[in-house]
């Protein structure tokens, strides 16, 4: 046995050509096998931009493969890869919900407890740079280490890596997808490169005003619709631009004035608590508008429960402050943007027009444990 696995190891690095090490393989067949396994490692996944989008990050350290993303997708869904084996990465990312979930905070992980923030969206990540990150402060800088945080958190999954991967391990169909996807048994580097594959495939670009700006139907959005998109361009566009509807950076929206934080995670802050700049105390990322109208409730905290809260918040609620973002200022040094009830109205109609339906019922995106 000793002397199979050795000639089957050095078939696997000649193959692939690079350095490969195993230290338990006990369901090897042949050298087909071998070959299948590196013909799925060298196999792109075939990633479509749509047509009215900018082109996505490039991401050479973690390249998609058919391989990595189908162990991505099956890891997304895993309960294993949490230390109570009950809750999974879709716990708190629901499909049908653009993968949010439509809870204020989260109380949905091991612990019971609720989370200090809102659960976000998940689709278009591939054209989000490190320069911005993940999470609601950008404290990640890209979809891999961001794996680890939900991952180890004791109030999220909680899971001890060693656990996690000797789980995994014991399992022939992941250690096979595994071996697929980057020629190695399981580790937890590979859980968030899987992770971060699947995820940057989630891309939401078939709404009603999608096919409309690609001219394949010019009748998806009505008059109401159509004013309320160029609304949106004037009124919310500074932030929620282009056609992720999003500009990936982070701004005080004037939800309070006052960020005290004793906590230990500091999470009031904003993204000050990442760049320690002054000037971003307060300061969040732009989520994207896309899918909005089935992702209540709104912003970092989920405070705003329906978008009427969110027209009603930059309206009139604004808070003015030493880092309010000098967009929410008009030229009478008043605060807040003008939007009259009419105008509300067509806006919410455009809001509508951007949810994607094909996207939240993706079968290549669901639960593919549930046969």
């Amino acid at each position: 046995m000793v002397s199979r696995v050795a000639n089957v190891l050095k078939s696997v690095t000649i193959l692939l050509g690079v350095a490969m090490s195993f230290t338990q393989i006990s369901c090897v067949k042949d050298d087909a096998y071998v070959r299948e396994i590196a013909e799925d490692a060298n196999r792109p996944f075939e990633f479509q931009v749509p047509a009215n989008f900018p082109e996505p990050v490039a991401m050479s350290s973690n390249p998609l493969t058919e391989a990595g993303v189908a162990l991505g997708r099956n890891l997304f869904y895993e309960p294993l890869l949490s230390g109570t084996k009950n809750v999974s990465c879709a716990t708190c990312h629901n499909q049908r919900k653009a993968f949010s979930d439509g809870l204020v905070l989260s109380n949905t992980g091991i612990s019971g407890k609720p989370l200090q923030r809102h659960s976000p969206v998940i689709f278009n990540l591939a054209w989000t740079g490190i320069e911005s990150g993940f999470f609601w402060d950008g404290g990640a800088k890209n979809l891999e280490s961001q794996a680890f945080a939900p991952l180890t958190h004791p109030d999220e999954m909680g899971i001890f890596f060693p656990e996690m991967v000797a789980r995994l391990e014991a399992i022939p169909e992941y250690v096979t997808l595994f071996l697929r996807a980057f020629q190695e048994l399981p580790t937890a580097a590979g859980v968030a490169k899987a992770l971060a594959q699947f995820q940057r495939t989630l891309i939401s670009a078939d709404s009603p005003y999608d096919r409309y700006r690609r001219g394949e139907d010019r009748a998806a959005l009505g008059a109401s619709a159509l004013r309320g998109l160029t609304l949106v361009q004037q009124k919310c566009g500074n932030c929620h631009a282009g056609e992720l509807f999003t500009d990936n950076q982070f701004h005080n929206n004037g939800l309070d004035s006052n960020f005290t934080d004793d906590s230990h995670e500091e999470v009031y802050f904003g993204r000050f608590r990442v760049s320690r700049n002054p000037t971003d105390l307060g300061a969040y990322k732009t989520p994207s508008l896309r899918n909005v109208m089935v992702s209540a409730p709104y912003m970092h905290d989920g405070r705003l429960s329906d978008i009427s809260a969110v027209f009603d918040h930059y309206r009139t609620g604004v808070q003015a402050g030493a880092t309010t973002d000098r967009s929410f200022y008009q030229p009478n040094g008043r605060i807040g943007i003008p939007i009259t009830d009419e105008e509300m109205r067509d806006m919410i109609t455009f809001l509508h027009g951007l949810t994607d339906n094909t996207y939240l019922n993706n079968d290549t995106y669901s639960n593919p444990h549930k046969k």
